[in-house]
């Protein structure tokens, strides 16, 4: 939709120059831009080629402040987080505010939906579900018995969600994840060597401005409860054992898997193809580099500290043992 810069320079608290009136529809790159869409500059160097381009208008830094343009510009001390969140005005849907909802989908009738929920074709909704104001539920997908989901969440199509998960406000979730499943437990007969399942009756909780991949899968508690906390953002395939404890700004890149009962403390990075044994905690800032792996009930400590290898070091440390093991394999 259609937005004034002045309007977007007061959300983004960024600095106008030039003619606030101008109304831009969406973002773009360089070479694609428009002249109603928006792009950014977070280099100097760059600043030439946005001003050659057909944009109608620049976000940039400090540096652009001085240049004399013939468009307006946002300032920003941070363009490229601008440019992201201006991206979001911009694609913000006017049609939400009505309700939709698909002929071929089934709703329980005693499931709550707010106003301006989009319910797609062939979705079913269990009984006493609620989904709040302006989420989007995506062709397919499934939203078990007494699931609450927030406001405003995209939850794309074949997205299995199952009874009792809580999901919070701006949660966007790809297709194919499947949320609050079962996690693997189960308890071994001595004498006959059989497995009898552990009861899995927990839940899974989801906080606010939380982003899954597709085809991810996320385990509900055995007894208590797996929880996601505030923005931590999740890639594809990566899989979240039951009981575990996401903090807050958690970022996990793809294929990685988490065992069951892992923390992990805020802002911690994990590269791809991550693996990490049962109770293994991973502290605040921690960086674990790709196909690290941590074993059963290590903890990781260090704020802005990168771990690599299997088992996971420090860095340094890691990178020396390599060039020692390099300097014993050579032939005399």
């Amino acid at each position: 939709m259609k937005r004034s810069l002045r309007e977007i320079a007061g959300v983004l608290e960024a600095r106008l120059i030039g003619d606030g009136k101008v109304e831009v529809a969406g973002v773009s790159s360089l070479e694609s831009a428009l002249p109603n869409h928006l792009v950014f500059v977070d280099d100097e160097k760059h600043l030439a080629g946005a001003l050659k381009s057909r944009a109608g208008a620049i976000i940039a830094g400090e540096f652009a402040a001085a240049v004399s343009a013939d468009r307006p510009l946002l300032i920003s001390d941070h363009p490229k987080l601008a440019f992201a969140r201006a991206a979001r005005m911009l694609g913000s849907d006017d049609g939400r505010q009505q309700e939709n909802i698909h002929s071929s989908a089934v709703i329980e009738a005693s499931a709550v939906l707010g106003t301006g929920v989009r319910i797609e074709a062939r979705v079913v909704i269990g009984e006493r579900a609620q989904i709040k104001d302006g989420t989007r539920i995506g062709a397919g997908s499934v939203i078990g018995a007494g699931v609450a989901i927030g406001s405003q969440c995209e939850i794309y199509p074949n997205v299995t969600i199952y009874p009792g998960t809580i999901v919070g406000d701006r949660v966007i979730i790809h297709a194919g994840a499947v949320l609050g499943s079962d996690g693997f437990g189960y308890v071994r007969d001595g004498k006959t060597g059989h497995y009898e399942k552990f009861p899995q009756v927990g839940r899974l909780v989801i906080e606010d401005d939380v982003e899954i991949g597709a085809n991810a899968t996320v385990d509900r508690g055995s007894l208590e409860e797996t929880r996601i906390r505030r923005g931590t953002k999740i890639d594809n395939l990566v899989h979240i054992g039951h009981n575990c404890d996401l903090g807050e700004d958690v970022v996990i890149a793809a294929q990685t898997g988490l065992s069951g009962s892992i923390v992990i403390e805020n802002g911690a990075v994990l590269g791809g193809q991550v693996g990490i044994g049962e109770h293994a905690r991973i502290g605040e800032g921690v960086m674990l580099g790709g196909q690290g792996g941590v074993l059963p009930n290590k903890i990781l400590r260090g704020k802005g500290v990168a771990f690599w290898g299997t088992p996971a070091q420090p860095l340094r440390e890691y990178l020396k043992q390599l060039a020692t093991l390099a300097r014993l394999t050579k032939k005399p």
